[in-house]
């Protein structure tokens, strides 16, 4: 071989070397998932364990990680666990809620697959079936930046995942049972920590230690059912870098409201005198304030934690004003939203305005909830696999809420409520809050802008006070008493997508709907394949799988 067929031999080499890549790393999880009897609240009760753990293990991923989860249901009811806030790029078939799959059966497993693709931050999974989320069966699902990717502040001497919400002391069976009578669920009984409240008589072990001058991450979701919580710790401040999966403009805090499915990572700074400290989780806006408290220990402490609590803030005029100082960092480097260049979404045309007006009411003597007048119920077919299947018509129809509600009454209309939003638009959602009560809705399969929340109603005219530059990208929306909240987003995510009320009795009881995004096309550019291991359901069992996408 002479000298320049050698050269042209190597170049073929580099050429075909540098065009193979491998595939994204994959990680496998199993879950054995049971009851137990546990007292979190000091009181014996039935608990969802995951592989005997409560609350469940820890999800650690990074960027464009795939997981592999294969969950094993031991319970006595059908079960479905969902990844709130996580995008399942083309990819509804694991969601795992009752519009888009077929529940696991007792006795057997499922196995989820999917790609935390293009995402960074601190999530949470939970079960989505009845009220199971009430007994346990959460976990903190944490998506890390890729190394190559930089985040705009140092590395933690180590990363925390606090999981906070209130907390029942029935079963979750017995509290469905509450709503299926027609009543409500009521007060809870506590505040948990990481399952947890601490006694404060001198037993506690600690939950986390840190090293004195050290820095640690703190990933604080509420997983609760109905209230929203105030965070904080005993004379230390919190950085907030990032709000579900965006990095932040880093203001300091005293402490945070986190209202139900919401999530935040902030920095806890080890620069205080080196003993116990509590970090205390309170609920906001009720009558009577349940506090729960968790101890945080310096390694070389020497010292109980003060028994004097920090205090929380009064009225939900503080929450707001908190809303308002949370900012996008523009300039961090991250995963961005999809589709690419939304990030300019104060620049978009909108296309379309749906507004939602959440309300309670009573049919035949039954609470129920329902946005525009319509109180949602889940079909026999998940909503999901009956459109793929090419037989939607006999279990819903598209769209029947209006999209500018008018004069709406008190009397609510069940059925299956399923919207239909055309691909690749640009939607703004208006959530219009009549209630005495915060409410709190999350999207699944997208993130959105939050441009404004204001006291009142909401007019073509409010589109002036908008924050059209560096609203929080994010996946929950809080609405206060009486004010509406906008969001703004391009729904190019293919796939039947839950918008939900957060609230469980709200939710269970009709507050939530569906959003269907279709294309003409059944093409893999825009939507992967019904897993081949999908469970089958309904009125399609028996029928004919309809072919592949190409």
């Amino acid at each position: 071989m002479d000298m320049v067929q050698f050269l042209l031999l190597l170049c073929l080499l580099v050429g075909i070397t540098s065009t193979v890549h491998g595939e994204d790393p994959y990680f496998y999880f199993t879950w054995k998932v049971t009851y137990g009897t546990l007292s979190p609240a000091g009181v014996p009760q039935q608990v969802i364990l995951i592989n005997g753990e409560f609350p469940g293990p820890n999800i650690n991923s990074t960027s464009n990680n795939n997981l592999v989860v294969n969950v094993f249901n031991q319970l006595d009811e059908p079960l479905l666990f969902t990844w709130a806030g996580v995008q399942q790029r083309k990819n509804s078939w694991q969601d795992g809620v009752p519009g888009t799959n077929c529940p696991i059966a007792p006795g057997t497993n499922w196995t989820y697959k999917f790609q935390v693709k293009d995402q960074i931050g601190s999530y949470f999974y939970y079960p989505s079936l009845g009220l199971h989320r009430a007994a346990g069966g959460f976990g903190g699902l944490r998506i890390n930046s890729r190394l190559l990717i930089p985040v705009p502040y140092a590395d933690p001497e180590d990363d925390y995942t606090v999981l906070v919400g209130d907390w029942y002391t029935k079963s979750h069976s017995a509290l469905k049972k509450l709503l299926d009578s027609g009543r409500a669920l009521g007060r809870p009984q506590a505040v948990l920590i990481n399952g947890q409240n601490a006694k404060g008589d001198g037993t506690d072990k600690p939950l986390f230690t840190m090293k004195p001058g050290k820095t640690y991450k703190y990933r604080i979701c509420n997983v609760g059912l109905k209230n929203s919580i105030n965070f904080r710790v005993q004379q230390h401040s919190m950085l907030l870098v990032e709000l579900e999966g965006s990095h932040t403009v880093q203001n300091s805090y005293d402490s945070l409201d986190v209202h139900v499915g919401q999530c935040f990572g902030v920095l806890i700074t080890a620069d205080k005198e080196p003993k116990d400290y509590y970090m205390v989780a309170s609920t906001r806006f009720t009558k009577t304030v349940l506090t729960g408290k968790g101890i945080i220990r310096y390694t070389n402490g020497k010292g109980p934690a003060s028994p004097e609590l920090p205090e929380a803030p009064v009225g939900w005029a503080w929450s707001l004003n908190q809303y308002r100082s949370f900012r996008w960092n523009l300039t961090a480097s991250a995963a961005r939203p999809n589709p690419q260049g939304s990030y300019h979404y104060g620049q978009i045309n909108i296309t379309r305005t749906v507004k939602l007006i959440n309300s309670v009411s009573r049919d035949n003597g039954k609470l129920r909830y329902a946005l525009n007048g319509v109180s949602h119920v889940d079909p026999e077919t998940p909503i999901k696999l009956a459109e793929y299947y090419g037989i939607g018509e006999k279990f819903f129809k598209y769209d029947t809420i209006p999209d500018s509600p008018q004069g709406l009454s008190n009397a609510v209309t069940l059925q299956t409520n399923v919207l239909n939003f055309t691909h690749r638009t640009f939607i703004e959602i208006i959530f219009e809050n009549h209630e005495k009560s915060v409410q709190s809705y999350n999207l699944a399969g997208y993130s959105f802008f939050y441009v404004a929340v204001e006291p009142g109603t909401w007019t073509p005219e409010k589109r002036k006070t908008y924050n059209l530059l560096d609203a929080v990208s994010r996946h929950t929306v809080q609405v206060f008493p009486k004010s509406w909240a906008a969001i703004m987003l391009t729904f190019d995510n293919v796939g039947v997508w839950n918008l939900r009320s957060e609230i469980a009795e709200n939710r269970y009881l009709g507050q939530q709907l569906y959003i269907s995004v279709m294309t003409p096309e059944r093409s893999l550019r825009d939507e992967y394949n019904i897993p081949e291991n999908a469970l089958i359901c309904g009125q399609i069992k028996g029928l004919p799988k309809p072919a592949p996408y190409a």
